[in-house]
């Protein structure tokens, strides 16, 4: 998965002392750079991220951590970089050691001996862990899960329903995806409301306090130990079973290895649905002309604006706003800009994917846009894995609330609205909304 789960590295909550733009421009110069990770960026980054790409396209920052690094911004420089081995996700490749302190990565992962996952380790290890896991995000794997979603969508939707009112973020966004994801790695339900609680906290100080989060990736952690030894004894038709069966028939995972395959897969992958759900549903509200469209062919019993028109949302607005740490191992170029070993370098999707060199009316949603290859879940051998399962949610939660609550609409002015700003994620922190009260 893209993302790293919420404040994967520290972002705009952290510190209020966020990266600060020049007094003024030289006359003849280009404009003073616009201000970065403030409040007011997290709530509309496009502006700067404009600028960016014109003026400053591969632009080194401090971050709010204080850790120094490469703002990659246009989608050719970003999809080059995406596919570039010499741009290692393993954190030991910093030239300082920042994630030994929580500047990046997750919070408190390497206490909980949680760092063989996916997002920190290159070939040929990223290739075997891979490869033991691709199986159960096949299309026609997931494809088998739809009706499963289908109903944990309606039973979420029934719990607010009758009310008229509901928050869309804490009611339906989040625990739709902790749920699916949980049935898939074989979490029992009685145990799922304890992953849920889990990563409640991750989201509410995912920016913020970082000991909630490390608190509660340790709980998860000995959970998921716990979990693989019973599973032992009877195992099932889950991925944490398929797991230990590779494991049993010499593919050499150990132990630390599938716990912390099954944490990233359910750290990485729930806000990155909550986010789609949510920064989607936003996006519709936004624009009422483009709603409709998609009522209407929902209503007709039409498939294909919703496949597109998901597709768009990740575009325009996705749950990833940065894809996660890389750490040059040589020295290289990268859009004209010459990068250090060592130096950590951030691939910012959301600017890439308004870049007006790919994306005609890049600002402009348009829900049936075709030749829409949008980098909302990455490129390249770190290509989100969960993608077919969020892609699924995502169109099943849409379809599902606009079809179920045709006159859905904001409660709040949308300028109420306040983001979650943590350096890789963006999302909505809630969604109030109305409608008309059913069964």
């Amino acid at each position: 998965m893209t993302g790293g789960g919420p404040g994967y590295g520290r972002g705009v909550h952290d510190d209020p002392a966020a990266e600060t733009a020049p007094d003024s421009p030289v006359d003849g110069a280009a404009p003073a750079a616009p201000t970065l990770f403030d409040w007011e960026f997290a709530t509309d980054p496009y502006p700067a991220y404009a600028w960016l790409r014109e003026h400053s396209p591969v632009h080194r920052t401090k971050l709010p951590s204080g850790v120094e690094a490469w703002l990659v911004t246009r989608y050719a420089d970003a999809r080059q970089a995406l596919a570039d081995q010499r741009l290692s996700k393993n954190p030991e490749n910093h030239a300082e050691p920042a994630h030994a302190k929580g500047k990046t990565g997750i919070p408190g992962e390497r206490k909980a001996e949680l760092m063989t996952h996916l997002l920190n380790i290159d070939p040929p290890d990223h290739t075997r862990l891979r490869r033991l896991v691709s199986k159960a995000f096949t299309p026609g794997r997931v494809a088998e899960f739809t009706p499963r979603v289908q109903e944990l969508t309606d039973h979420l939707i029934d719990g607010f329903a009758a009310r008229g009112e509901a928050d869309l973020i804490h009611e339906f966004a989040f625990p739709l995806p902790i749920y699916a994801i949980c049935e898939m790695l074989g979490v029992p339900r009685e145990d799922q409301d304890d992953f849920r609680d889990w990563a409640g906290m991750m989201i509410r100080h995912g920016g913020g306090p970082r000991g909630g989060v490390a608190r509660s990736v340790k709980q998860m952690r000995t959970y998921l130990v716990e979990l693989i030894h019973r599973k032992r004894d009877d195992l099932g038709d889950d991925l944490i079973s398929g797991l230990i069966r590779a494991s049993d028939h010499g593919e050499h995972l150990t132990e630390n290895e599938a716990a912390a395959m099954a944490f990233i897969l359910l750290f990485a992958g729930f806000e990155t649905t909550v986010n789609l759900i949510g920064n989607g549903l936003h996006t519709l509200f936004a624009h009422p002309a483009q709603r409709r469209r998609l009522q209407d062919s929902l209503a007709a019993g039409e498939s294909e604006l919703l496949a597109t028109g998901v597709e768009e949302l990740l575009r325009y607005d996705g749950p990833v706003e940065l894809a996660t740490w890389r750490f040059a191992t040589r020295p290289l170029t990268l859009g004209g800009q010459a990068i250090e070993a060592g130096d950590p370098v951030l691939v910012v999707l959301a600017a890439a994917d308004r870049d007006p060199a790919r994306f005609a009316e890049p600002d402009t949603l348009d829900l049936s846009r075709g030749d829409n290859q949008h980098l909302g879940y990455g490129h390249g051998i770190h290509y989100c894995l969960g993608a077919p399962l969020a892609r699924l949610e995502g169109r099943t939660a849409l379809a599902t609330l606009l079809t179920r609550l045709p006159d859905l609409e904001l409660a709040v002015d949308p300028n109420e609205l306040r983001w979650r700003g943590g350096l890789i994620m963006r999302g909505l922190r809630t969604l109030p909304v109305r409608f008309t009260p059913s069964n």
